[in-house]
């Protein structure tokens, strides 16, 4: 017998062999029909998974993030069957859950119009309602080829024969008509699934590669019941009137033109102003705490680069100006990064112990050769603007100055208004695709392990992602989910144990010997474009007063008020506050309308009681009317707001 540890330090005995999904069956019913995977010692496991040893086994169901994931996948794989039978001959390519459902690319020989869309579906619930069993069986690399290649499946035979090397046995999922190459797990049969809804389908390039084939995908979620489905999809139409692509352009802040280019977004009036004003709070809090302001070239020649490191892991991400191939020719290219422009500063002069820590920052104007399929809005471009910085110190320093780093970033979420909305994750290397990074083992396992304490003694909920360090050190990557649950990296901090040493960078220690100094790499409020987006989208769209492009509009009843509307505003503005005129020849209550509609914050009325008590009617696009006040009571309530920076 074996002993099996279930929740509560519940410890039963079964038989070896029992599967996981025997075990759920001998807890109850009702556990075993919410089932979708198991846990076994801390791994993920399917529920036909045979148990041979001791362990500590959780049951987990839709509730859990790994179980939501199983049935999501599954529910991929009844998509994928689905668009076999309605399109015979289709190719199909991925389908992994993701964090808000699932999806699948298809070489398909059409594109999908809307009723195709509703036409797999309906083939979607014929399938669950078949409730057909699903069986997991292995074959040899080269047995799965020659099934892949007898289905006609040439993108499936692509990734069997990059798996083939390391000569383990290759595993599908059998349900009916229907075999996919899949790692699962799985739930038993389609009939687990009970309210399927496809959401959309476009365009994605095999393996995110815009040189390889474009194929179509298809969005889709699936629930336990249809009333959480139902839920799902209004939260899913109220992420749309928050979505920074669609709203940010309706209120005026950025918009896009072909003859630009795709990922190279216009910032309008009113997204300008408020990055400027991010720019000048994160630069004048900065200052505060110690940093020295630099301003570096936006290209630089090759070699640099090859001396970094970013030639020979970050090439196929750059803008390269100039052909390598010509002799004799120099060779250009865009920045995606300043660490080696600032590095360069560091070493125009001889640095003592004394001198450090030294802290540079710099508002930079950055380019990464972004895939067109990954682009989206103001998240993810080709061209944008960052916070960044890099903070050279002694070994002695690394922890308080690492610890300086995390507190001006909360400073900095916390007077956003985002600090509730963030998560960290400890990002490390890979240790068994060495050729990513540069530097030994023995340095990665010191940067991982000083991240590590530091990361735990300052108190920090962080969980751990292998192999999404930079290419010279681990790093802790400040997570945000947008409106529609994707998780974007917003803010990094990296310590670097490698690149003083390529770049000579040294300082004097007290014993005149000279030494290799640490490095932090960071942002402060990361890319303000994607700070932006994400404001949009917290907000939706009314951001707080001080970042308000446009914090009060004075709405004069008539022409006749308009001299007296711009002595207002002329107050207004001398006192710092961002005030326009609507001097449109319409009705107050259209002009109301209009501004709410805007996200202005404050609307000042003017008409013939007003001028002659010397006020203003006050409305706040929160509280609604305010009452009359004089310029001077305005200008002193919204200062006080503005000067707080307050977020309510």
């Amino acid at each position: 017998m074996i002993q099996i540890k279930l929740k509560g330090d519940v410890i039963r005995e079964y038989e070896p062999g029992t599967t996981v999904a025997d075990v759920a069956k001998s807890l109850g019913a009702g556990l075993f029909k919410a089932a979708c995977a198991g846990k076994a010692d801390g791994k993920v496991v399917d529920l036909r998974t045979p148990l041979t040893e001791s362990c500590a086994l959780s049951i987990l169901t839709f509730d859990d993030e790994e179980g939501r994931k199983a049935y999501w996948h599954t529910s991929s794989h009844i998509l994928a069957q689905a668009v076999l039978r309605k399109i015979p001959g289709a190719k199909f390519a991925i389908g992994p859950a993701i964090d808000s459902g699932f999806y699948y690319d298809f070489d398909l020989p059409a594109p999908l119009s809307p009723e195709d869309l509703a036409g797999i579906e309906d083939e979607m619930k014929r399938i669950i309602k078949e409730d057909v069993l699903i069986e997991r069986f292995t074959l040899t690399p080269d047995e799965a080829v020659r099934l892949m290649e007898e289905y006609g499946q040439p993108y499936k035979v692509e990734l069997i024969r990059e798996h083939a090397g390391k000569g383990e046995p290759i595993s599908f999922y059998r349900q009916g008509d229907f075999t996919d190459l899949c790692a699962g797990p799985h739930l038993l049969s389609t009939g687990c699934i009970k309210a399927v809804k496809l959401l959309s389908a476009t365009g994605a390039y095999w393996r995110g590669d815009a040189s390889k084939a474009m194929l179509q995908r298809i969005y889709g979620v699936t629930f336990p019941k249809a009333s959480a489905l139902e839920e799902h999809l209004t939260r899913l139409e109220e992420a749309k009137k928050r979505d920074h692509n669609l709203l940010g352009r309706q209120l005026g802040f950025f918009t896009t033109n072909e003859l630009v280019g795709q990922g190279l977004p216009l910032l309008m009036p009113k997204g300008a102003r408020v990055i400027q004003t991010l720019q000048r709070f994160v630069e004048d809090e900065e200052e505060k705490r110690g940093y020295l302001l630099t301003k570096t070239p936006l290209l630089a020649k090759s070699d640099l680069y090859k001396l970094s490191g970013h030639w020979g892991h970050y090439k196929d991400g750059m803008f390269v100006l100039g052909d390598e191939e010509k002799e004799g020719e120099e060779v250009f290219a865009l920045r995606p990064m300043t660490c080696p422009f600032q590095y360069m500063i560091y070493k125009a002069d001889m640095h003592s112990y004394r001198d450090l820590p030294l802290r540079y920052g710099e508002t930079s104007t950055l380019f990464r050769n972004e895939a067109s399929g990954e682009m989206h809005g103001l998240i993810r471009v080709r061209q944008f603007t960052i916070s960044e910085g890099h903070l050279i110190c002694t070994p002695e320093q690394l922890e308080s100055e690492f610890a300086g780093v995390v507190d001006l970033i909360k400073f900095m979420m916390r007077t956003i208004g985002i600090e509730e909305d963030i998560s960290y994750r400890f990002s490390k290397w890979d240790p068994n695709d060495t050729e990513k990074y540069i530097g030994t083992k023995e340095m990665w396992d010191e940067t991982q392990r000083d991240m590590r304490r530091i990361l735990d003694r300052l108190g920090i909920d962080y969980t751990e992602e292998e192999g999404e360090a930079a290419f010279y050190g681990p790093k802790l990557d400040i997570q945000m989910k947008n409106v529609h649950g994707k998780e974007d990296t917003i803010i990094t901090v990296q310590i670097d144990h490698s690149l003083a040493e390529r770049f000579d960078m040294t300082y004097v220690d007290q014993n005149g010997e000279k030494k290799y100094p640490y490095i932090i790499h960071r942002t402060s409020i990361g890319c303000y474009e994607r700070t932006l987006a994400m404001l949009i989208e917290k907000y939706a769209g009314a951001l707080p007063l001080w970042l308000c492009p446009e914090q009060a509009r004075i709405l004069p009843l008539s022409d006749r008020f308009q001299d007296s509307a711009q002595g207002i505003r002329d107050k207004l503005r001398a006192a710092g506050i961002k005030a326009e005129v609507d001097m449109r020849s319409e009705k107050v209550g259209y002009k109301i309308r209009e501004a709410q509609l805007e996200k202005v914050p404050y609307m000042l009325i003017l008409g013939d009681k007003e001028l002659e008590s010397g006020t203003v009617s006050v409305r706040s696009r929160k509280e609604g009317d305010m009452g009359t006040k004089t310029p001077e009571e305005f200008i002193a309530m919204a200062r006080a707001q503005i000067d707080s920076k307050a977020i309510d």
